[in-house]
């Protein structure tokens, strides 16, 4: 049985030590004998002499609880009670501390406890109860509650709450089987499970100081007893209090208290740190608290039920009526079978008919809340065309409040409304005949005037009638079809003045194909058609354009409209005179909200333009004939030349020659000077004759008619002699096939390339590869030297004329090369 720590202290300090003794005394004798009674609840003692002892007790008491009370009610720190007017306190419900009787109150020790304080302090209690612990902190973070009653101390609490001296002291309590015999907590066996409550830090003291148990942490106190009761656990740990109201259920007879543990429960009143007042005026509260409110308290909320005896006489009438009520339930029970179904049926009828009605009214709620928050205004009006009801959003647009709208008419509003007109209108829409929905102005309170829109329906509520009128406000719509057609009024004259045409043409599941929905007025100037004309389906754009682009262009046009990308395309239109106009007509995507994709596009004039271009690229074209041409009456005439030089001049110097051996036969022994003359004589002929060859290859290279490969090898090696460069050739295995002009222009890039490498590559390994590729012959020249910016080079002499050789016979030349990472030369041409 829980006992009373320190509520008497305050009335010992005033009454003398003697006083105090027998107070201590007194509440001693009458919690030995609870404890007794509570020990063998179970046993042969009668709870009836249990009664007598303590109300024997209360008696001899009745005068020291006299005193008492004389001497706490004229404390000296009374009138501090009253510093605060209402305590916020807050609970955690927990039997028999804390709960929630059936009307919604809270009642049990803590809050009669607390109840008793309030009325001698004079304050009012202000109470909220919290499921559990966190949402009491929580609630003491937002700063809603002062106190907490029923508080732990622990070391984390003190962070935020200070305690007040405990109010009661729960011992803990040893519970076992029937079966077991009775030992202390401290000898149980090793191994043994046992369960503690989850009490701050029990279960870690517990553990700490008999570590052979096992352990285990329950959910709450009747968790615990349940896996008692069902043989899963060997002993629990619970408090005393819990224990005595758990063990009337019929689960739990079966159990029984071993022995008073130790760790006790110290109850306190924890107060939020920034009120140390408070604190103490509680503190003062609790030890002014006389023992008899005490004693009324545990004796009311935490004693144990008291056993009865019965006498064989009451057993037997007890059996008797047990018998007879068996008797009248099982009548009861057949009865209640035989009619089940029809209750059943009458139950389930029932709840459906509840179910419909609260779906109705339900319902009825939605729609109300649906009319009021609306953002059409919504009226209901009598046939006499007064208001009867007017929703916010309708009393906003007139600025006028709903209680001054009722029963006024509405020709106040909209003066066309006359009477006349209104049953006019009612007639109709009662006969199901409602006109269409009008734009007219209503006339605001401030006297300005509202474009609104206004729609009619009859609606039957009960036995009364009403026309629901239906207001739109059309302000917001007005602005935007005004600022629209602004818009469109700019953006046509914008167009109108473009030098083009500006078309939008759509393109989508609801149109068949691409369709023309709009032609600037430009279309006039452009193609001499009117943009009525060019918008007919039977029309569009296709019809202007030239027969000879019409592929081109449907190509192009199919195309950006089936990837939903930008469209470009160039070439020539018809005029309405039959002329050909060159037009460059570009168009930008954009998808509308409805999924329509549209291109925004302007036909461009640039006939003269391309003329020109055209003219220009003829022009490009014979120059590059001509150039073409005379390179090749050069080569040939390099060829002619080199042909000359190698028979005639050759002819020559080989008689030369002869003559020169003959001079020396004719001369056997000539002297010194004569010998001397003799052989600067022969080496200027071996120069010469090396010469002649030197001119004759310089002018057409003989190996050229062993091939191209061949001449390629032959080259790079006299590459390699010359600078010292290695040189790795790497050439196709194909036969090849080409004219001299192609051979001796592929000839004349390599060498080209070979003088620019040897000029300014500074590279120290050059490779050089001819291979065949889709029809094209590569000659590609890569280097590993310093390399350069190919677009700095654009413009030399050099390469542009290996560009030009390249562009006549038919290929592409590219230069690939950064500083640093060397060049790579690639001329492509096509195999003839």
């Amino acid at each position: 049985m829980p006992d009373i720590y320190n509520l008497g202290q305050g009335a010992r300090g005033y009454c003398g030590p003697s006083f105090s003794h027998r107070l201590s005394g007194a509440r001693q004798q009458v919690g030995e004998q609870a404890l007794s009674a509570r020990r063998n609840q179970h046993g042969a003692p009668c709870a009836a002499r249990l009664c007598a002892s303590v109300k024997t007790a209360l008696k001899a008491r009745t005068a020291t609880l006299v005193v008492i009370l004389a001497w706490i009610l004229p404390l000296p720190f009374a009138p501090a009670y009253a510093q605060v007017p209402i305590w916020r306190v807050g609970v955690v419900t927990q039997a028999p501390y804390a709960t929630l009787d059936a009307a919604g109150g809270l009642a049990g020790y803590d809050i009669d406890l607390l109840s008793r304080l309030a009325r001698r302090a004079g304050v009012h209690l202000e109470w909220h109860v919290f499921p559990d612990t966190m949402a009491q902190e929580t609630a003491r973070e937002a700063g809603q509650i002062d106190m907490a009653v029923g508080a732990l101390q622990t070391p984390m609490g003190l962070r935020h709450w200070r305690y007040t001296d405990p109010y009661l002291r729960v011992p803990m309590v040893l519970v076992g089987g029937r079966e077991l015999d009775p030992v202390s907590l401290a000898r149980i066996p090793a191994d043994t499970r046992l369960l503690v409550g989850p009490v701050n830090e029990l279960p870690a003291q517990v553990q700490q100081n008999l570590p052979a148990l096992r352990v285990e942490v329950a959910a709450d106190p009747q968790a615990a007893l349940r896996q008692l009761a069902e043989g899963t656990a060997d002993y629990a740990l619970v408090d005393q209090v819990q224990f005595d109201r758990l063990a009337r259920q019929r689960l739990f007879a079966g159990l029984v208290q071993i022995e008073t543990a130790g760790y006790p429960l110290l109850r306190r009143i924890a107060v939020v740190s920034e009120q140390p007042l408070l604190l103490r005026q509680l503190d003062g509260l609790l030890a002014a608290l006389p023992d008899a409110d005490a004693v009324q308290l545990r004796q009311r909320w935490l004693a144990p039920p008291p056993a009865s005896e019965l006498s064989p006489a009451l057993w037997r009438s007890l059996a008797l009526l047990a018998g007879l009520l068996t008797t009248a339930l099982a009548a009861a029970l057949i009865w209640q079978l035989r009619q089940r179904p029809v209750m059943e049926r009458r139950v389930t009828d029932l709840r459906r008919e509840l179910a419909l009605r609260e779906q109705e009214k339900e319902a009825l709620r939605l729609t109300q809340f649906s009319v009021d928050q609306s953002v059409t205004g919504i009226l209901w009006v009598n046939w006499d065309s007064r208001i009867r009801y007017v929703n916010a959003a309708a009393a906003n647009m007139l600025g006028i409040a709903p209680s001054l709208l009722l029963e006024r008419p509405l020709e106040d509003f909209d003066p066309t409304l006359h009477m006349d007109r209104w049953l006019s209108l009612w007639k109709l829409v009662r006969d199901e005949q409602p006109p269409a929905g009008s734009e007219t102005v209503w006339q605001r309170g401030d006297g300005s005037w509202l474009p609104v829109a206004v729609n009619l329906s009859f609606l039957r509520f009960g036995s009364a009638e009403y026309l629901v009128v239906f207001v739109l406000d059309l302000s917001e719509k007005r602005r935007a079809d005004a600022a629209l057609a602004e818009r469109e009024a700019q953006l046509r004259g914008i167009a109108a003045n473009v030098p083009g045409m500006v078309f939008r043409m759509e393109y989508g599941e609801s149109h068949d194909g691409a369709v023309l929905t709009f032609v600037s007025d430009g279309s006039q100037a452009l193609v001499g058609h009117a943009p009525a004309a060019l918008t007919d389906r039977e029309r569009g754009l296709r019809s202007l354009i030239h027969p000879a682009d019409v592929g081109d262009y449907v190509a192009r046009r199919d195309a950006a409209m089936q990837a939903r990308i930008d469209w470009h395309w160039q070439g020539r239109m018809c005029t309405a005179t039959g002329d050909e106009r060159w037009v460059d007509l570009k168009a930008a995507m954009r998808r509308m909200d409805d999924g329509r994709f549209v291109w925004d596009g302007v036909v461009w004039d640039i006939h003269d333009n391309k003329r020109a271009e055209l003219a220009l690229a003829h022009s490009q074209a014979q120059l590059r004939d001509l150039s073409a041409h005379l390179e090749t009456v050069r080569e040939e005439e390099k060829a002619r030349i080199a042909r000359e030089v190698h028979d005639e001049l050759g002819q020559v110097l080989t008689v030369l020659k002869l003559e020169f051996s003959m001079l020396g036969l004719i001369t056997p022994d000539p002297n010194a000077a004569q010998r001397e003359r003799l052989e600067s004589i022969q080496r200027l002929m071996a120069q010469l004759f090396q010469l002649v060859r030197d001119v004759a290859t310089a002018l057409r290279p003989p190996i050229l008619d062993a091939g191209i490969v061949s001449a390629i090898e032959w080259q790079a090696r006299r590459f390699e002699a010359r600078s010292g460069i290695p040189c790795l050739v790497l050439a196709t295995d194909t036969p090849l096939v080409l004219s001299d002009a192609q051979a001796i222009g592929l000839f004349r890039v390599l060498q080209e390339a070979l003088t620019n490498v040897m000029r300014h590559a500074q590279a120290h390994s050059l490779e050089i590869r001819l291979t065949v590729e889709d029809g094209m012959l590569a000659l590609t020249v890569a280097d590993d030297g310093v390399g350069f910016q190919p677009s700095a080079n654009q413009r030399s002499f050099g390469v542009v004329g290996m560009r030009e050789r390249v562009l006549m016979l038919g290929g592409t030349l590219t230069l690939d090369g950064e500083p640093g990472n060397g060049t790579t030369l690639q001329a492509r041409i096509p195999l003839r």
